[in-house]
């Protein structure tokens, strides 16, 4: 699990395009890195549109956007569509980032404890370190907790 001024973790991942992105891509940039549990859902449809709704402040500040879940290539690609996303969507489907991340873990669901994805924020500087970990995300506010 990676912790405040640690450097990005080296990975590869195929975007919802299926091009490959490599971590490397991001070197010299700011970059936002969220983890959410799934497409199409509520929370994370909420969190997304937040997100593209805010996408030029972001960008103005220097951001990349890069959302991560399990989902598949197919998936993302119906989501990004669905809600016109201006971002980069990475699959995970075997959690392998999630886990480095720190966002993969326990989960209560009414009344049942289950492994899953947490919603998580990870903010990257241009030297590709970490500088901030939102860890209780407002999906309807999301892009006001970053900037």
């Amino acid at each position: 699990m990676i912790q405040i001024g640690d450097k990005m973790p080296a990975f590869e991942a195929s975007d919802q395009n299926g091009n490959i992105v490599h971590s490397s891509d991001f070197f010299g940039k700011k970059v936002i890195i969220y983890f959410y549990p799934k497409d199409n859902t509520p929370g994370c449809t909420a969190e997304a549109c937040n997100l593209r709704d805010n996408y030029e402040a972001l960008t103005a500040k220097g951001y990349i956007v890069v959302g991560i879940s399990k989902d598949s290539v197919a998936s993302h690609k119906k989501f990004e569509q669905r809600n016109n996303l201006p971002f980069t969507l990475l699959s995970d489907s075997t959690t392998a980032l999630l886990q480095e991340f720190g966002a993969w873990g326990e989960k209560k669901n009414y009344g049942k404890t289950t492994m899953g994805t947490l919603r998580k924020t990870f903010i990257f500087d241009e030297t590709s370190t970490l500088v901030r970990i939102i860890e209780k995300v407002d999906t309807k506010n999301h892009a006001a907790q970053i900037l």
